[in-house]
């Protein structure tokens, strides 16, 4: 009977540690960056292209506009992700963007909210990506779990990053056509 006292009173203490942890931090925030072998331009438009998001965003599924002008301040969309075997939903609204330059987002689920800004640099031709994340979890559940993984967050948003890079530089998707470009050259 002493032992089991001694069992339950370390998974009261395990537990209430637990839900401590989610009190103390209850916020994840990070940053990470890439540069890019592109311009800015050809990387802004490269990310804008949903037909890309499968290649750089790992688990996605497909973007569906919910309200607003998608790519506007103010859009609305639901993103469709599958995560060790389970669907999951993200509403996306974009807060803030200047083309070729940033775009800011807020995501929401069940499990946590985030604030997310993606930053490009033109540097000599070539492209510096830097994102910002905070993210808080909804409940006290939630926000232990948070706290708990928030280096594995992090390193899936470098992997995403990653990801964007090679996306970038391997297209060869002209975004840009000119008139000479986009005119047949007929023989008579």
């Amino acid at each position: 009977m002493k032992y089991l006292k001694y069992i339950f009173a370390i998974i009261a203490i395990l537990i209430i540690g637990f839900f401590l942890i989610g009190l103390i931090k209850p916020k994840v925030s990070y940053a990470c960056e890439i540069m890019v072998e592109k311009p800015v331009v050809e990387s802004w438009a490269v990310i804008q292209d949903e037909e890309n998001l499968p290649e750089w965003l790992e688990g996605f599924q497909k973007i569906e506009p919910v309200s607003g002008s998608p790519g506007t301040v103010g859009a609305v969309s639901d993103v469709y992700f599958v995560a060790d075997g389970q669907e999951m939903t993200i509403r996306e609204t974009i807060t803030a963007i200047v083309p070729n330059e940033s775009i800011s987002m807020r995501y929401e689920s069940d499990f946590m909210n985030m604030d997310y800004k993606l930053v490009m640099t033109s540097i000599n031709g070539k492209t510096k990506i830097s994102s910002s994340t905070n993210a808080v979890g909804n409940g006290i559940f939630s926000k232990s779990i948070m706290a708990l993984v928030g280096n594995s967050i992090k390193a899936q948003e470098e992997t995403n990053l990653s990801n964007l890079k090679k996306t970038i530089e391997q297209n060869t998707k002209d975004y840009f056509p000119t008139a000479e470009t986009s005119i047949e050259i007929k023989e008579d």
